[in-house]
């Protein structure tokens, strides 16, 4: 097979870190004090001398590890005023901004692993060169309290089997909602921002929602067609609420503003839905593993609601028997969609493989690899959970497909091989 592995690895990393809201009960009957009453009083009470010697300490310990920390301090502060009702005209500057530091903590989102990344082309490939195209790639990191959050990063792929990323800006900052209700946790479709001044590389989604409480996990994203010829990035990712999992869709024009809308219907309630690019004979459709085993096509008339699909592979063969799911959307090609899957077999090992469903009717399955592209061995085995390799989405560019992809839930690796290998090993 004519794969080629790149160097390259991305590791998780503690000392990536942003600012996230500190939330702390109020008072329960609303006579009775609580903490965040009790907090804030105390720094009311603070003399102007007191309150800037704390903030002073507060700054130096943080300043220089987060961008412009004292706006993010006014911002969290603003917050509090709103819930409590506070006068902030007979507030000082630096008693607002030692109180919105009381209510942030510092969140550590990729401490302890970064993987299954997803691929797509860039919104902007203004001065590539031939053969040279800007991708832009989700990540799942994981973070204290094995919570999932949403990574980005920016960077050039080459028909020499090149990479390079871009360089991870000093400061990341989180998306947010336009208001947050600091009494629970808002439900159904949000929207979320990214900061006019922070770069995708430097960019976070974290949980928001009720559903999404203990993570997003595992986003799938598709630069996607409308029938009107317009695009948008869509990603299916799973929300864990850390009983209950449902999927989601992320849903993007301009990478500044992402809706995060759940989906509803029987296949909603499984992991690992993957879109495919464009609608299919009029409708849209999914790959999903809806009884956690085999894949199944899925069919809807809207990207909200899905159905029950109809089996179209099963496991057969010796590296894939305990189960198989996809590696992301499929990759229209001239001979067909080309459908990248992961399979797991004897001691829960799991490898990459590839298979061709029909253009115009995906449910025929028309070429299947026997053996796998790519599978843990070697270094690839050792991490948080040893013998994964996993991709969340590959893309096409010129007669290649770029493969990022997790490596044992801990890292992740990077791949390129020829189209026409794939085919042939079918």
């Amino acid at each position: 097979m004519d794969l080629f592995t790149h160097s390259l690895r991305l590791h998780a990393d503690p000392s990536r870190v942003v600012v996230r809201p500190f939330h702390i009960p109020r008072s329960v009957n609303g006579v009775t004090p609580g903490r965040t009453e009790r907090m804030v009083g105390e720094v009311l009470r603070m003399s102007p001398i007191e309150a800037a010697n704390q903030l002073e300490i507060v700054l130096k310990d943080f300043e220089a590890r987060h961008w412009q920390t004292r706006r993010v301090f006014m911002t969290r502060y603003d917050q509090i005023e709103e819930q409590l009702g506070l006068n902030g005209a007979e507030i000082g500057d630096e008693k607002r901004q030692l109180i919105g530091a009381y209510f942030c903590h510092e969140y550590s989102y990729a401490a302890a692993a970064l993987m299954n990344p997803s691929a797509v082309p860039h919104f902007d490939q203004t001065g590539m060169p031939p053969g040279s195209q800007r991708i832009l790639m989700s990540m799942r990191a994981v973070g204290e309290g094995h919570i999932s959050s949403v990574a980005f990063r920016e960077g050039i792929i080459t028909d020499r089997n090149e990479l390079k990323l871009a360089p991870e800006p000093p400061f990341a900052t989180a998306t947010d909602m336009v208001r947050v209700s600091e009494d629970e946790m808002p439900e159904g479709p949000v929207t979320v921002y990214r900061h006019r001044d922070s770069t995708l590389s430097g960019t976070v989604i974290f949980p928001i929602t009720q559903a999404q409480s203990k993570g997003l996990e595992d986003l799938r994203i598709v630069h996607f067609q409308h029938d009107d010829g317009s695009w948008e990035w869509i990603g299916t990712y799973t929300a864990y609420n850390g009983s209950v999992i449902q999927s989601e869709l992320m849903r993007t024009r301009d990478f500044r503003a992402f809706d995060l809308v759940p989906m509803t219907g029987p296949a909603a309630r499984n992991k690992g839905m993957a879109l495919f690019p464009r609608k299919v004979g009029g409708q849209y459709m999914m790959i999903g593993r809806q009884d956690g085993e085999n894949l199944f096509l899925l069919k809807s008339d809207t990207l909200e609601h899905w159905d029950e699909g109809e089996m179209i592979l099963r496991p057969t063969l010796p590296w894939e028997l305990v189960q198989i799911g996809n590696c992301g959307p499929p990759i229209e090609l001239d001979e067909g969609w080309l459908l990248l899957t992961h399979g797991v077999g004897a001691m829960r090992k799991y490898s990459i493989g590839a298979v061709l469903l029909d253009k115009d009717d995906p449910s025929k399955v028309i070429g299947r690899m026997q053996e796998p592209l790519l599978a843990a061995k070697d270094q690839d085995r050792e991490g948080y959970v040893p013998n994964v390799v996993y991709s969340c989405g590959a893309i096409r560019h010129g007669d290649r497909i770029f493969l990022p992809y997790g490596i044992a839930d801990s890292s992740i690796g990077f791949a390129f091989v020829r189209i026409a290998a794939l085919i042939a090993a079918m």
